[in-house]
């Protein structure tokens, strides 16, 4: 699969976003080491603390479906369209590092970048 298709699957999963308090619709395309894909939509909540980012959502989708190789991620996301540059928030970037080397692809709407690009002082135990 490449960068596009894989964006253009996040900009899909972006239409199934719950975002009725910031109406920022996110969507992410996970892509898995042997070519499966896992998407995932922000949901969010009343209580902001509780809310979950699209990123997360594909990656806790995937593991809870046994899957723990990634190679790359495309994230969509914006009021208006899926054209705006969304980059993943800090709780998502160590949530990648948990899974993720180094070299994962981050895939965004101008630019592709590893994750060691966007984390590189990544928290590890």
């Amino acid at each position: 699969m490449n960068e596009k298709e894989l964006f253009e699957l996040a900009a899909k999963a972006r239409l199934s976003a719950y975002a009725p308090y910031s109406g920022f619709l996110v969507g992410a395309a996970l892509l898995t080491a042997d070519g499966r894909v896992f998407t995932g939509c922000n949901i969010e909540n009343a209580s902001y603390s509780l809310c979950c980012c699209a990123e997360r959502t594909a990656i806790f989708n995937a593991v809870s479906e046994g899957e723990k190789e990634f190679s790359a991620i495309a994230i969509a996301g914006g009021k208006e369209n899926a054209d705006s540059v969304c980059y993943p928030c800090g709780a998502c970037r160590q949530v990648m590092t948990e899974f993720c080397g180094g070299d994962f692809k981050v895939i965004l709407a101008d630019r592709t970048l590893t994750l060691s690009e966007l984390m590189p002082y990544a928290f590890k135990l």
